[in-house]
C-alpha cells in the first residue's frame, strides 16, 4: 500500500467499492479504506431492491430514469450480484385507483416498461396474494446482492492496481492551507496517509467524515426495519401501490422473503431507537398484500439507516426526500482536494460512481473515460468465486445472508 495514493476513498459500501473500481482501472493510485467490514453500512443493511424506477415515477422523474437506466447496466454487467425476479405494483381494495394509473402513466413516459394484469392474472402469479388485490402492474424489478456487489467491484479495483482496506476506520483529517494533506488510518493500515484527493463516500456517515475537515455537510439519515421471514416460491419483489409508507415492499430470496420497511429519522447513525412498533407494523402492512408472511417464522431482523441529504429538511417525515446523489465539492467550502458523494440509492451506485470519478479525473488532470457501463464485474458468472470475494473482504451484511457465501 502507498502512503501517498492519489486517491484516498472513504466508506467501502457499493458506491466506496464502485468508485475505487472506476478510478483503479482509469489507472488512478487509489487507496479504500472501510472502519468494518465491506458494504456494512447501508448497503448490507437494505432490502435489496434493485429498482426499475416505477416507486419513484411519479414524483421524482429523475431519480426514475437514473433507476432505470442503472437497473439494466447492473442486469448485463453484474451477473449473480443481482437476481431478475421482475415486480409487481399491486392495487388493494382500500388504495387509491387514480394513484394506480398515474404510476403507470409516468412509467410509460419515463420508459419503464409496465403490463396491467387483472387480480385473477396477478393471484395466478403469485400464490397467497391478497383476496383484496384489485389489479397490479409487472414491472422491471429485480434483487441485489449488497454484499457480493461491493466485493467484486473492490476485487476489481485491486486487480487494477487499487487497494482496499476494510476494517481500517479514518480517524481524522489534517487540512492545512486549504487542502487536506494527511489523512490518519487506524486498524489494520495504522497509518497517516498523504492523498493528493479525498472521496467521502461514507453514506449515512458523510456528515461524521466531512466534520473532520470542519465542513457541514447536510445529511437527514433515516432509519429503517427489515424483517427476513421464511417464505418459499415468491416469485417478483411486491411494490403496494400507493403513496411510499410503512410496510409496503416484500422482496423474494431463495426460501426468504425480505419485509420492509419503515422511515424514522436519526440523529446519529451509530446511536439510535430500534422499536418493536417498527417491526409490528412492517409485517401487518406486508400481509396486507401476502397474507400468509404474517405467520411466517423470522429468520433475522435488522436496521439501515438511509443516507439521505436534504440540508433544508426540517420535516418529521424523510419519506419525501429526494433519492438523486449530489457530488460536493468542498472547494467551495475552503478545501479545495476534497469531495463528498451523498444521497442516491444501491441501484444508482455505479452511475454515482462514474460522476465522481469524472470529477476526480478532471481534477487530477486524467483524461481517460469510464469504462464500468460496459465492463463486466470479475466473478460475475460464478457464485462461488463471488462469495469467496465476500469472505476475503469480510463483506456478508444481513441483506444477503442466507444467499452469499452459499454459492
Amino acid at each position: 500500500m502507498n502512503d501517498s495514493p492519489a486517491v484516498l476513498v472513504i466508506g467501502g459500501g457499493a458506491t466506496g467499492t464502485g468508485i475505487a473500481r472506476d478510478l483503479a482501472l482509469r489507472g488512478v493510485e487509489v487507496l479504500l479504506v472501510e472502519r468494518d467490514g465491506l458494504s456494512s453500512g447501508a448497503s448490507s443493511r437494505s432490502h435489496g431492491l434493485l429498482h426499475s424506477g416505477a416507486r419513484y415515477a411519479e414524483a421524482n422523474r429523475v431519480g426514475a430514469e437514473e433507476c432505470i437506466a442503472e437497473n439494466r447496466v447492473l442486469r448485463s454487467i453484474a451477473g449473480a450480484c443481482v437476481r431478475d425476479t421482475g415486480g409487481l405494483f399491486v392495487q388493494l381494495a382500500d388504495d387509491d385507483p387514480g394513484y394506480f394509473e398515474e404510476k403507470r402513466a409516468a412509467c410509460d413516459e419515463i420508459g419503464i416498461e409496465t403490463t396491467l394484469l387483472s387480480a385473477a392474472e396477478a393471484q395466478a402469479r403469485v400464490p397467497g396474494l391478497s383476496d383484496e388485490v384489485e389489479r397490479a402492474m409487472r414491472v422491471p424489478d429485480g434483487v441485489v446482492y449488497p454484499s457480493r456487489l461491493s466485493a467484486a467491484n473492490a476485487a476489481d479495483a485491486e486487480a487494477h492496481g487499487g487497494s482496499v482496506r476494510p476494517h481500517a476506520p479514518l480517524e481524522d483529517l489534517v487540512v492545512d492551507g486549504g487542502r487536506v494533506v494527511k489523512a490518519r488510518v487506524g486498524g489494520t493500515v495504522d497509518a497517516m496517509v498523504e492523498p493528493t484527493y479525498v472521496v467521502n463516500a461514507a453514506g449515512a456517515w458523510a456528515g461524521t467524515v466531512a466534520s473532520m475537515a470542519d465542513i457541514d455537510v447536510g445529511m437527514a439519515p433515516s432509519r429503517g426495519v427489515m424483517i427476513s421471514v421464511e417464505y418459499d416460491g415468491l416469485g417478483p419483489a411486491l411494490n403496494r401501490c400507493r403513496d411510499p409508507d410503512d410496510g409496503d415492499i416484500v422482496v423474494p430470496h431463495e426460501d426468504e422473503v425480505v419485509l420492509g420497511t419503515t422511515s424514522v429519522p436519526v440523529a446519529d447513525p451509530d446511536d439510535h431507537e430500534e422499536a418493536d412498533w417498527e417491526i409490528e407494523t412492517s409485517i401487518r402492512e406486508c400481509a396486507a398484500m401476502l397474507p400468509p408472511v404474517a405467520d411466517a417464522p423470522t429468520v433475522r431482523t435488522w436496521w439501515g439507516v438511509r443516507p439521505l441529504y436534504a440540508p433544508d429538511e426540517q420535516a418529521t417525515s424523510r419519506r419525501g426526500i429526494s433519492r438523486g446523489f449530489t457530488t460536493l465539492d468542498h472547494a467551495a467550502a475552503g478545501v479545495d482536494n476534497f469531495a463528498s458523494i451523498v444521497g442516491g440509492k444501491l441501484t444508482t451506485h455505479r452511475q454515482m460512481a462514474e460522476a465522481v470519478s469524472d470529477h476526480v479525473c478532471d481534477k487530477l488532470g486524467v483524461d481517460v473515460a469510464c469504462e464500468t457501463a460496459t465492463r463486466p464485474l470479475p466473478g460475475a458468472e460464478d457464485p462461488g468465486r463471488l462469495d469467496e470475494f465476500v469472505a476475503a473482504y469480510d463483506g456478508q451484511g444481513p441483506t444477503d445472508a442466507d444467499v452469499a457465501g452459499q454459492g
